[in-house]
């Protein structure tokens, strides 16, 4: 082989290959390149640009010496001219010395000989010493390739007597064995470098960076195991071991991952090297290390000598033999196994039987009633029989199992013309050629990363194999299928793309082990919900599953977020680099050479540059015309088809198999997550008890207003009713072009109509997709029963897990819902439909119950005639606010009232109560403010109070004093003032809206008054908001001292560095996730991704964030109290029960105990010492002893205390009487 032709094949293996060591700049560059495989990018990595240099500088030099050559022969006859030729490197194994030229030898010429001459002649020379040395590093470095490609087995130990061990007993002949070596090892027990290993962990950084780094580690290493690569594990984790740098990342949870491992495999030599690690590092042997060796003694059958020296040991170590069948979460294999290894010490041992684990109570005593065992109970029972509801279980768990569900579109079908056909079949033939595009791609990533793993550093490799080839193509094809025109950011497609293999996989993972027992337990689970079906007492559908059986499995733990974002980075890049179309599809006359589908592009987007895959327009053109009919989607995505699992733990819940979190965050947030595991199970109990009721409530499709809808979307939709357009009816750009002398402002003019069309087209667009999905989800399950999974965000506020069909949403969504089990309305039910359907005109908010009943009645032809004639009547149901559940609700009254005994008819409507502005209404009972209570109807009143008109009329009582005074913009304002322009400000004020805001707030409402002088708007906005503060301040004069409270509190514990915590009346722990932003960058591929991440704890509080986000967030912790204790009293008493936050939804009939339970339990819980509590938990937290944080210090601290101790004084309202109060909820 020629020496370029070397070169060249050893540059390739060096980029084929990873470099050895701990990566320095350039490596860590490398190693990127090698992670990320094939590029788009012709450039090379900057080794490869030096090697380049030194074979170009070589040439270059061949043909210089060869021009000097003709130059000499052209002057001096005698000189023998010679031919270029090839350099040649050296033959291995030798360098030759550079011979002296020797004077009138061949190739010099007389008075040629000048500096000139011998100096090219020196660096000819200089060149070719170059490459023989860059051979010889070349060779070494495959040598080196070569090694390393071997897996390492036997670990580097630093710490010398074990080191010294190890090697002597690996030279030992014979060898003793290797269980007397484990015994050696768990009896010395070395901890000589505990101290040195604190001391590296210390040094590692902040303790969340290092625990990302450490989370990321075990992850590898529990893929590797789950894709059956443990000796890549043990290679990896032997690397990390052998380097000091790179030790503070292993914990004793990923030696025993991979003792685990060995101990599966009955391979006691590599877990005795694990062990030597574990020792070697200063750590002691837990529960589950034990574990691992016996279990391993057991597949091997090991003496009993062995085995009864582990025992003594574990022993000596404080550790009981029963918490291993107890504690360790092992699987009914693993226990055999070891259990055969003790019983050949201990032939008469029997593991403990699996105790009843003794029912934990909550103790707060807002929860006394629920969790009393004496008392009447009415729990609810769903109207489906045992095998209706086994059934559905089956139905539910294919779902899942597929992961996906296919759903038809209710877009406008396509005529089957020839093009249409042609397209689709198209389609179809790429979708093919595609599959088997990604397939051979993921294979050659694949490749590349376990070659890169080999290296010692965790890479992608075992979590591209936790999913077949296939699979993870068609997740990428189905990605590229909802890809929006406009394209989506890299960063959140990676997101989305890493979340969804996560999740498919932790769906597999239960399919292997949990499907037949859940099966079982579930059938159980049944005989409490059924309505054929009787339990021997009554109780909570938490606490009858816990009594099914043991406590789940260990939940999967979520991969950590940069781990997430590289792989779903990767699998974009995979859609980017492989699936191509003819280039005949975007210009017919074109070439039929493969172009990309999808383009990596970047554009602005506030004001921050951003990387975005782009569909070609071409394929968007062919999918459009195509026009396939159905759509896809996640099967956590979808209600279920079966009543969900009941919430036991922060894990478990929800779903049957798809991963839910309890507690909905951002991604790679963990501080809640870390504040749930810590707090007491019983603790929970509120929470979870709530959840679970929420979700039990089963629903279906409201039919006739379905039809109707469908049919404005159909034909155009309809905005003003909700119903969006689609984008054909969005706005056109200017046609033509602007003459060539067009000023400048005319050019701005038409850039700024451009980007307008392209805003609103974006917008149109979006309000199409989301309004797609949810009707054809409601097609989809129009003549099916199903239920909505429920988790809530880290104020206690619960929302619905399925995204795109549920009650949270507008009008429209929340008409097309209506409770599946229906009740008859019995006496009063009809009546609370008509209140309830003036409720939705909003033409009556301050009449009395009865006045509302009577404008019912007198508009009960406009009702009927609305319930008959939808889109021909007189169209009344178009006019109100909420025109489409006031349409549901006009049916609803028509079908009664036609029945033939209206108290019998079964209705399935839900009736709303609302609060009146909830937030100021807790604030009000904080402070037993009597003037506040009174304006949010606290206090019992024969009509209901507005508290909006109350400020309107207080802020004019300013305006008018100083209109007398001569201020010109309180004259100006005269007549101006209503309740819509001061309502937003004052709904908002309550959840910590500054004045900035409240400004800008009032200045959009005066902007929509046509008569308003527009030149005072400024100026008016300013004043307005400063009254509307003052008016406030007037009427809710404990509020305001309450909000400066909190939000002085909170700043003062963010500037100590600490983030905001507290619990709720009802237990839950919260803490606020608001820090200063970190950077996590994941560079290498066609775009490194910088994301900034605020709930990073290991960086200091965002201080603004925590105080201004301390008052609301308080409040709505207190609402979900106060919404969580009805949902439990009203299930106690046999009530349907949903919410929407501070809207409580029941039946027709039941709106009276509703409202009812629903004022006692305000009461119940403004009765607790809230603010008192708060206090004294703020001061345990953060003055405290040791959990003070260190930096608390002298007069900071005293400040802080201080603070803490000035609870504002509360006012003289009785809080009983909101007991009495009708409008409370109205």
């Amino acid at each position: 082989m020629s020496a370029f032709r070397w070169g060249r094949g050893a540059s390739g293996l060096r980029r084929a290959l990873w470099p050895a060591g701990p990566p320095g700049p350039l490596a860590e560059e490398g190693a990127l390149s090698g992670v990320w495989g094939r590029r788009r990018s012709l450039s090379a990595s900057p080794c490869e640009q030096d090697r380049r240099k030194d074979w170009g500088h070589a040439e270059l030099l061949e043909v210089l010496e060869a021009r000097v050559r003709q130059l000499q022969a052209a002057r001096v006859s005698e000189v023998t001219e010679r031919r270029p030729r090839p350099a040649r490197l050296p033959e291995a194994g030798g360098f030759q010395p550079r011979r002296k030229a020797q004077k009138g030898g061949e190739g010099t010429a007389p008075g040629l000989g000048g500096h000139w001459a011998q100096k090219l002649d020196q660096e000819k020379w200089a060149m070719q010493r170059r490459k023989q040395r860059l051979q010889a590093k070349l060779q070494v470095r495959v040598q080196q390739l070569a090694c390393e490609h071997r897996l390492r087995m036997v670990p580097q130990l630093l710490s010398a007597p074990l080191a010294e061990r190890l090697l002597r007993w690996e030279q030992e002949t014979p060898r003793s064995p290797w269980e007397e070596q484990l015994a050696r090892l768990l009896r010395e027990a070395p901890r000589r470098l505990s101290c040195e290993a604190e001391r590296a962990h210390e040094a590692g950084g902040a303790p969340a960076r290092l625990e990302t780094q450490q989370q990321r580690l075990l992850a590898f290493l529990e893929c590797c195991l789950l894709s059956g690569h443990l000796p890549l594990a043990h290679h990896v984790l032997v690397t990390c071991h052998g380097k000091w740098r790179q030790r503070r990342v292993l914990t004793l949870a990923a030696y025993n991952t991979v003792m685990l491992g060995w101990a599966r495999k009955g391979s006691f030599r590599e877990l005795v090297y694990v062990f030597f690690m574990v020792k070697d590092a200063g750590l002691t042997p837990d529960l589950l290390s034990y574990a691992a060796a016996l279990q391993c003694m057991g597949r091997l059958d090991q003496d009993a000598r062995t085995v009864q020296r582990c025992l003594d040991q574990m022993a000596q170590d404080g550790l009981r033999l029963q918490d291993l069948f107890s504690s360790v979460p092992l699987c009914q294999e693993e226990q055999a196994a070891l259990l055969q290894a003790v019983h050949k010490a201990q032939p008469t041992f029997s593991p403990p039987l699996q105790p009843q684990p003794e029912p934990q109570v909550n103790t707060s005593p807002l929860l006394r009633e629920i969790y009393a065992k004496e008392g009447p109970v009415s729990y609810p029972k769903l109207h489906l029989p045992l095998w209706k509801l086994q059934t559905l279980f089956q139905q539910q768990l294919r779902v899942e199992m597929a992961t996906t569900v296919t759903v038809q579109s209710v877009e406008k079908a396509q005529l089957l013309t020839k093009e249409v056909l042609d397209a689709r079949r198209t389609l179809k033939q790429l979708r093919t050629a595609w599959v088997e595009a990604l397939c051979a791609g993921l294979r050659d990533v694949k490749a590349s990363e376990a070659r890169a793993a080999r290296s010692g550093r965790p890479t992608l490799f075992p979590y591209l194999c936790l999913l077949t080839e296939r699979e993870l193509a068609r997740l990428l094809l189905q990605t590229l299928q909802v890809l929006p025109p406009q394209g989506e950011s890299l960063l959140s497609l990676a997101q989305q793309l890493g979340l969804r293999v996560f999740n498919r996989h932790a769906v597999q993972k239960k399919q292997l082990s949990q499907v037949q027992a859940l099966q079982q337990r579930y059938y159980q689970y049944l005989h409490l919900l059924a309505s054929d079906t009787q339990v021997a007492v009554p109780c909570l559908p938490r606490q009858y599953w816990e009594t099914l059986g043991a406590p789940e499995a260990p939940h999967e733990q979520p991969w950590p977020l940069p781990v997430l974002v590289q792989l779903g980075k990767r699998l974009a890049e995979m859609l980017v680099e492989v699936v191509r179309m003819p280039g005949s599809l975007a210009a017919p006359q074109g070439s039929c050479s493969l172009i990309p589908v999808l383009y990596h592009v970047y554009s602005f987007r506030s004001f921050r540059q951003i990387g975005i895959l782009k569909p070609h327009p071409a394929f968007t053109q062919l999918l459009a015309t195509a026009a396939e009919h159905t759509l896809t989607f996640e099967a956590a995505e979808v209600p279920m088809l079966c009543p969900p699992l009941p919430w036991t733990s922060p894990h478990t819940g929800a779903f049957l198999l798809s991963p839910t979190k309890l507690v909905r965050s951002v991604e790679g947030t963990t501080q809640h997550q870390r504040l749930l595991d810590s707090c007491p199970p019983a603790e929970l109990h509120g929470a979870l008890d709530a959840l679970t009721q929420l979700g039990n409530c089963a629903w279906r499709v409201n039919g006739r207003v379905l039809d109707l809808v469908l049919e404005l979307f159909a034909a155009k939709g309809c905005p003003r009713l909700g119903v969006p357009a689609p984008p054909s009816e969005a706005p056109r750009p200017p046609e033509g072009r602007l003459p060539p002398d067009a000023s400048p402002a005319q050019k701005a003019e038409l850039r700024r109509e451009l980007a307008r069309c392209l805003k609103v087209a974006r917008e149109m667009h979006s309000l199409r997709s989301d309004a797609l999905y949810r009707l054809s989800l409601a097609q989809h399950l129009r003549h099916r029963v199903f239920w909505l999974p429920h988790n809530m965000d880290f104020r206690g506020r619960t929302y619905p897990c399925p995204p795109h069909f549920n009650h949270l949403g507008s009008d429209l969504a929340r008409a097309l819902l209506e409770f599946a089990q229906g009740r008859p309305l019995g006496p009063r039910g009809l009546d609370w439909l008509k209140v309830h359907l003036v409720n939705l005109t909003g033409l009556k908010k301050r009449e009395p119950l009865q006045a509302r009943l009577v404008f019912a009645d007198e508009v009960m032809e406009d009702i009927l005639d609305s319930a008959d004639r939808p889109m021909t009547g007189r169209k009344w149901w178009m006019e109100v606010e909420e025109p489409w559940q006031a349409l549901a609700c006009c049916m609803e009254i028509a079908r009664a009232v036609r029945a033939p005994n209206p108290a019998a008819y079964i209705s399935h409507f839900p009736v709303h109560q609302d609060g009146s502005c909830n937030g100021l209404q807790h604030y009000a009972a904080l402070g037993r403010d009597s003037i506040g209570a009174a304006s949010v109807n606290l206090l019992p009143s024969d009509v209901p109070q507005d508290v909006y008109s109350g400020v309107a009329a207080q802020v004019e009582v300013f305006r008018s004093q100083d209109a007398k005074r001569g201020v010109r913009v309180a004259q100006v304002l005269e007549g101006f003032i209503s309740r819509k322009v001061v309502k937003q400000t004052v709904m908002t004020v309550v959840y910590g809206v500054t004045r900035y805001g409240g400004r800008l707030q009032i200045e959009r409402r005066l902007r929509e008054l046509s008569d308003f002088p527009q030149e005072f708007v400024w100026e008016a906005s300013h004043y307005l908001v400063r009254q509307v503060f003052n008016s406030l301040q007037e009427m809710f004069s404990g509020t305001r001292a309450i909000q400066h409270w909190l939000t002085e509190s909170a700043r003062l514990i963010a500037h100590a560095g600490s983030a905001v915590e507290w619990v709720t009346p009802l237990g839950i722990p919260i803490i606020q996730p608001y820090h200063r932003d970190s950077k996590v960058m994941i560079s290498g591929g066609i775009q490194s991704l910088t994301f900034s991440h605020s709930g990073d704890t290991s960086q200091r509080p965002n201080t603004l964030k925590q105080k201004n986000g301390f008052p609301p967030n308080f409040i709505h912790s207190l609402d979900s109290s106060h919404m969580m204790l009805t949902a439990l009293h009203c299930y106690r008493k046999g009530l349907t029960f949903v919410s929407v936050h501070d809207c409580f939804w029941t039946h027709a009939a039941d709106v009276e105990v509703m409202n009812q339970v629903c004022r006692e339990q305000f009461v119940r819980l403004h009765s607790q010492p809230i603010l008192h509590n708060l206090s004294r938990f703020l001061m345990k937290r953060f003055c405290s002893g040791s959990r003070s944080p260190q930096h608390l210090k002298g007069m900071r601290t005293g400040k802080l205390q201080d603070t803490l101790k000035s609870v504002p004084k509360t006012g003289a309202f009785d809080l009983k009487q909101v007991k009495h109060s009708t409008y409370f909820f109205s």
